[in-house]
């Protein structure tokens, strides 16, 4: 079994090479000084996340700006975190030019489980920054995503395969095979 957080690359990087796309794992962009706060048990707060985000926006809309599609494995808990990866702004600022707001082109994956099933997984992990002690902290701060965001919800007691093949068929049937 796994945990959430590796679940959530291995979801990502098996997609992104069915879709033959890029893929990136936010947690590779955390600044020092994040992996630093929360692998000593301390629970990251907006003022922490939104510049790590604005990096991750950046990210995605230099790849659209190179013609590149791209899979993404982010922990966006909240639904400000997720206007920020498509817009590149903090939830009081406007997105300041169209072309930086990609959310009309974004499909967030939200991977569910039970907070005892998560745990269970995170135990069995090793030698990643963020501790157990942190999952209370997460599942306090999710908004799961809702319309009108485009999401959609899979549930992570399914194996790696199935989550895979369930979101690959859902995005078939929304978007022509060339324009993932």
């Amino acid at each position: 079994m796994q945990d959430l957080c590796a679940l959530r690359t291995e979801v990502g990087s098996l997609l992104a090479d069915q879709l033959q796309c890029k893929f990136y794992d936010a947690d590779d962009y955390h600044p020092v000084e994040n992996k630093r706060k929360m692998s000593q048990g301390i629970p990251l707060n907006d003022q922490d996340r939104f510049p790590w985000l604005c990096s991750m926006h950046e990210l995605l809309k230099r790849e659209k700006a190179c013609g590149q599609h791209v899979v993404l494995a982010c922990s966006a808990l909240k639904k400000a975190y997720r206007k920020t990866l498509t817009t590149g702004q903090k939830p009081e600022g406007q997105c300041q030019h169209k072309e930086d707001d990609i959310s009309s082109r974004t499909l967030f994956i939200h991977l569910q489980g039970s907070m005892e099933l998560i745990s269970e997984r995170m135990q069995k992990r090793r030698g990643h920054f963020m501790p157990l002690t942190l999952l209370q902290s997460q599942f306090d701060t999710l908004e799961p995503p809702e319309a009108p965001e485009l999401f959609m919800t899979v549930n992570v007691q399914k194996n790696v395969l199935e989550i895979v093949c369930e979101v690959k068929a859902e995005l078939e049937s929304k978007t022509p095979r060339h324009s993932y």
